[in-house]
């Protein structure tokens, strides 16, 4: 027998309880989660920096966005749950039927979460889960030990096992956990992955969310801001040393400014991270040798017009800049999840949005332009997951929008009420009048049936 069935089933029977589906559990459960973060923010801030040198920022921010959802749940909570009246075809609605849509929980629900931001990104997703009713069973990534392990012991003693519970572990690990027929997967990381997760839901027809990755577009254009493109794009490439999935992974700069671009751009990041970065207590390392190694392996000598050190023992690898890129160079040929950023010239944006729109579609994209039309033409022209016009990253902290991929970077989205119903079943119902009758049933013969179909029209 599967090792994780008895928790699996543990978390099911007390599923059809129905004790998950009233709002009691449901708010007491964000109560236990609220408490979890505050009562071990010192410790989980600890464990960020132990595993990958996170500055304080990234952090504070680990913690107070789950806050931030738990709080957006708490307040609409019973709103989310109540039946929703929907408009039905005005035949119906006048012979006394009515349509209501309920929203009921999955069941369980597996969540696996990645390193990147491991606090973050693993109880996001839960905490939707558990606002819709479903019971959780978290797989925090093995990459972040430390992190993990805090969950392992904490979890416990903050929540039952049949409401919340945690697997450590490694591919193995995922790899039993996905044999199983779980109500729901959530799964954050890489498209390969991604991959693996969807052919197992498959096999027991279990839907899931996958928040994935790729090369995220960014533009600049003449009539840009450069001084705050140059500096938001530091920051949204470099942050988590540039190991988030909604980084900027390229920016193409139109050639008429890209000179003076590159010289803010080299400017912001020696404002943000000093003249040797290694020594600055606000930039992380990376995960691990092999990446380091990896996306040292990027950075193309005779291409680097800042940065380009590194010390892959030290997990370390400096903001680089990389101009004039084009697609044959290894930068541009998949996600670098790392803080080496390509620099692209162009001379017309229809090229580049042409060359955009045949590439794997991205979970971000980003331009930078005061031009209406532009903005519109490049929103409008390129399918991407979400993104921002004259900012960064920031999209994704926002609960009131959406947040998922599209295509290659994922499916689903979630944060808010779109987590909620994301993780809710949506149950449709046409409430009838038990008086009324409604006559649409054989025989036919001498019936208005005419008359009978302008009901549902």
């Amino acid at each position: 027998m599967n090792r994780y069935q008895p928790l699996l089933e543990r978390q099911r029977e007390f599923f059809f309880t129905d004790a998950t589906k009233s709002l009691a559990w449901r708010q007491e459960q964000l109560d236990r989660m609220e408490r979890m973060l505050r009562e071990n923010q010192d410790a989980f801030c600890q464990a960020l920096y132990q595993d990958f040198h996170k500055p304080p920022f990234e952090q504070q921010f680990e913690i107070t966005v789950p806050l931030g959802v738990i709080r957006y749940y708490r307040e609409h909570l019973a709103e989310l749950m109540a039946p929703q009246p929907v408009a039905i075809p005005a035949g119906l609605e006048a012979t006394g039927n009515r349509g209501v849509i309920h929203k009921e929980p999955y069941g369980v629900a597996l969540v696996i979460g990645p390193f990147n931001a491991p606090i973050l990104l693993l109880l996001d997703p839960a905490i939707a889960a558990l606002a819709a009713g479903n019971t959780v069973v978290l797989k925090p990534a093995n990459t972040t030990p430390t992190v993990a392990a805090l969950f392992q012991r904490l979890v416990p003693r903050y929540f039952r096992a049949e409401a919340v519970s945690v697997v450590t572990g490694g591919r193995e690990e995922i790899g039993a956990l996905l044999e199983l027929p779980f109500d729901f997967i959530f799964f954050t990381g890489s498209s390969a992955v991604g991959k693996v997760v969807m052919r197992a839901a498959a096999e027991h027809l279990t839907p899931v969310i996958l928040e994935l990755g790729g090369q995220n577009p960014t533009v600049v254009d003449m009539t840009a801001n450069l001084d705050i493109a140059a500096d938001r794009i530091a920051w949204g490439h470099n942050a988590i040393s540039g190991q988030w999935c909604i980084a900027p992974g390229y920016v193409y700069v139109d050639r008429r400014v890209a000179d003076d671009f590159l010289a803010r751009l080299k400017r912001s990041l020696t404002t943000m991270y000093g003249e040797d970065p290694r020594q600055s207590p606000d930039f992380a390392r990376m995960i691990s040798e092999h990446d380091a190694e990896r996306v040292a392996g990027y950075i193309l000598p005779d291409k680097v017009v800042h940065g380009g050190r590194h010390d892959v023992a030290g997990r370390y690898v400096e903001p680089t800049v990389l101009y004039p890129s084009t697609w044959d160079d290894p930068a541009m040929r998949q996600e670098v999840f790392g803080p080496v950023l390509p620099v692209l010239p162009f001379d017309d944006l229809r090229d580049v949005v042409e060359t955009i729109k045949r590439k794997p579609k991205s979970l971000a994209a980003y331009i930078f332009s005061k031009d209406q039309r532009a903005i519109d033409y490049f929103l409008s022209s390129v399918s991407f997951g979400g993104g921002c016009v004259n900012q960064t990253n920031l999209h994704c902290w926002i609960d009131s929008l959406p947040f998922g991929g599209v295509g290659y970077s994922g499916m689903g989205k979630y944060y808010g009420k779109a987590g909620f119903d994301a993780l809710s079943n949506t149950k449709a119902l046409l409430i009838g009048n038990p008086d009324v009758p409604l006559d649409v049933f054989p025989p036919y013969a001498g019936k208005d049936i005419a008359a009978s179909l302008r009901l549902f029209a």
